[in-house]
This record gives C-alpha cells, structure tokens and sequence, in this order.
C-alpha cells in the first residue's frame, strides 16, 4: 500500500480552487480517463463505497468533477476518477470513478489505465519482464490489474473484475423503435445488453445518434425495475448503462461481437467498454457460448478492442451461479495537466455540449 495526500483548501463560495488539481491522463482502447493525484481534499469514509457516497454529497467534490469533466477542460463524455486510499492493506489503492453525470461503482477501462499508471510511475514496482499485480479498492469492490511487462515495457493489462452474472434474460423494453428483448447482467455495474438486429441497425457511426437514443431509452425505462435493485447493496442498484450489441457468431475461439455501450444519461464509451465487457462475458458464459479456454473478441464502434475471457466459476453471488470475467486491453499516457479555475472566469465550472 502507499501512502496518499489530500490536503487542497477549497472555497466553494469563491467558485475556486486555491491550488492547482494535477492529473495524469490516460486513454484506453480510445476512452478518457484523467487520474487526479492531487489538489482536490479530503474524501471522508472507511472504504472506498462510503468515500463515493461522501463525494456525491459534497459541494466541493461537485465542483470539481464538473471543472474537470466539461469543457474547456473536458468534454461531455469525459471519464477519469480520484485516486484515493484503499479499505485495508490487502489493496495498493483505490478510487472513485466519475463522468459527467457522477459517479460510478465499475469502470473496466479505467482500471486498465490505473494499472498502467501505477507500473510506469513506480508507485506499484515491476520487475522489467513479469505480471505485476496492481490491486484497487472500487466501488464495486476489490479488481485486480494484471500489468504485463517486456523488456521494461508495458505490454498489455487484463482487468480481473469483481464476480459477474446474470439477473434476468429477454426482458421485454418498449422503445421508440418498437419493442426489444434486454438482458440484464452485473459486472461490477448493471447493464441492459440488446442486439440491434431486433431493430434492424448495427453497430455503425452511421446509427450512432439512434444507438444513443435508444440506450438511453433503455437504461431509464428499466432502472427503476425490481430488477435492477441490487439483493445486497442498494448502492449498487439501478442499470448504469446500455450494452447495444452486433454479433458476428462463433468462431473458433469464441464469440466475436462489436458494441456501443451508452452510459450515465447518454455518455458513450469509445472502448468496448471495460466492466461492460465483463457482463458479457457472464452472459455468454451463462448461454454456454464462452467456455473456459475461449475468448470473447469485442470490439468497440471505433474499432477497437478488448478479449475477454472466463478466468474461474464464482458461486458467491446471487443465485449462486457466475464468473469472474478478465478483461486484456491496454491504455497509453496522453498527458500531464495542472488545471486550475480563474475566479474571474466567467465560464466558471465550464458547460456541456452535445
């Protein structure tokens, strides 16, 4: 475990930060994600799940995420997170992702940028050829980012997730569009997954716009859903995003499948989406059509890619039936920012535009 500092003085009041918020960003597969290691302050909680429940209540939390998430600074569909301390010793760290509309309890292509953040900066030390597990404390629970190096180099990074399953398979959601039958899988968040052939789309920029409408229209139709109201934590509860899904069929090592996972209210990810990867695993799996040994090839809408696969059967989990899904991509540093806010600004927090 290392040690972590919060210690920013913030003036809500004064609509600024009196010290600067570093970041180091990352992107994954083509997603965002901007790790924030100093200026903000203190996030109050035992673990990593009260931290995000304190976050979400703070004013000045708030502010920040907005600063960071909209433009000029971000963009509409911004993701990134803080990097806070871990529940207990058995971790090197935790965090609490956000985006433009809060906060999240998964994020799969985070954790791919985290793990290689903490191998690069030395934070978590690796050996110049190994597997170097970086071990992070969510929401969700406790992930694991297996950092694969060669000669000194970071070569990829496999996500192992918290245990994955279904909930409920073709539920039938009306749309704008007609009918369509969702299921509904937990990978550490809960997601609507649909094939868009039942609409007669696919998985193109040419439909983006209809894809985002439709995985909206989804999410809100079913989060107030019995279920989507998590058994044990209702922390955990609500669907946090659309899995809207091509299948190409299967090959001989497995399933192919390409994506547009609409998240929040109407955030898109530009990776195959990470603990969304990890849904779909578990509902492949629970279909029979990924067994142990095969690989899930997904890909995303701009064309990248992430290989999932079934690492080991978990039983812990509600109706006793699950995987632990792994996740290999790999992220690569974009920059180093220092962002700060003018008092005399009078954009302020920034703006949302879509």
């Amino acid at each position: 475990m290392v040690a972590f500092r919060q210690t920013a003085q913030y003036s809500h009041d004064m609509c600024h930060t009196t010290e600067s918020l570093r970041s180091i960003d990352y992107h994954t597969a083509g997603e965002p994600f901007r790790i924030v290691v100093d200026g903000f302050p203190d996030i109050m909680g035992a673990t990593v799940a009260e931290r995000r429940v304190f976050a979400q209540n703070s004013p000045d939390l708030e502010t920040i995420r907005r600063l960071l998430c909209r433009e000029p600074r971000g963009h509409a569909d911004m993701y990134g997170g803080f990097v806070v301390p871990p529940d207990d010793d058995g971790a090197d760290f935790g965090v609490l992702f956000w985006h433009n509309d809060g906060y999240s309890t998964a994020c799969g292509h985070g954790t791919i940028a985290l793990g290689a953040w903490a191998v690069s900066s030395g934070l978590v030390a690796a050996e110049p050829d190994a597997v170097t597990p970086v071990t992070i404390d969510v929401p969700s629970g406790r992930v694991v980012a297996h950092v694969r190096t060669v000669g000194g180099s970071i070569d990829s990074v496999v996500f192992e997730n918290v245990a994955s399953y279904r909930v409920a398979e073709s539920v039938e959601v009306a749309t704008s569009r007609g009918p369509v039958a969702a299921g509904l899988t937990f990978g550490g968040a809960l997601y609507a997954s649909v094939d868009v052939r039942q609409l007669g789309l696919s998985v193109t920029l040419e439909h983006y716009a209809t894809l985002l409408e439709l995985g909206r229209e989804i999410k809100w139709t079913l989060n107030d859903s019995p279920l989507a109201q998590h058994p044990l934590d209702d922390r955990l509860s609500g669907v946090y995003g659309t899995i809207l899904f091509e299948d190409f069929g299967d090959g001989p090592d497995g399933p192919h499948q390409r994506n547009m996972t609409v998240f929040a209210d109407g955030r898109v990810d530009r990776s195959p989406c990470g603990s969304g990867t990890a849904a779909r695993v578990a509902e492949l799996s629970a279909d029979g059509r990924l067994r142990p040994g095969q690989v899930l090839t997904h890909d995303s809408i701009v064309d990248s890619r992430f290989l999932g696969r079934v690492r080991s059967a978990a039983t812990d989990v509600p109706g006793g039936v699950g995987v632990i899904a792994e996740v290999e991509g790999m992220a690569y540093r974009t920059g180093e920012h220092s962002f700060s806010l003018d008092p005399a600004d009078p954009i302020g927090e920034g703006f949302v535009l879509r």
